[in-house]
């Protein structure tokens, strides 16, 4: 049975215009590092780099 305790929920927002896009979940143990990735945004309509901004409960 998995443990419950060790992943937490966050947004990851556009760089260009800021708008929290997608929300994922990350195992806090295993990635200290702070998400990034290329994603589409939907506002800018195009890929864009996507960084962890905002945990949520």
């Amino acid at each position: 049975m998995a443990k419950k305790g060790s992943r937490t929920k966050l947004g990851l927002v556009c760089k260009t215009c800021s708008s929290l896009n997608y929300i994922t979940e990350k195992n806090k143990v295993n990635t200290v590092d702070p998400l990034a990735s290329n994603k589409y945004c939907k506002v800018c309509k195009k890929s864009t780099d996507h960084k962890e901004k905002k945990k949520l409960d």
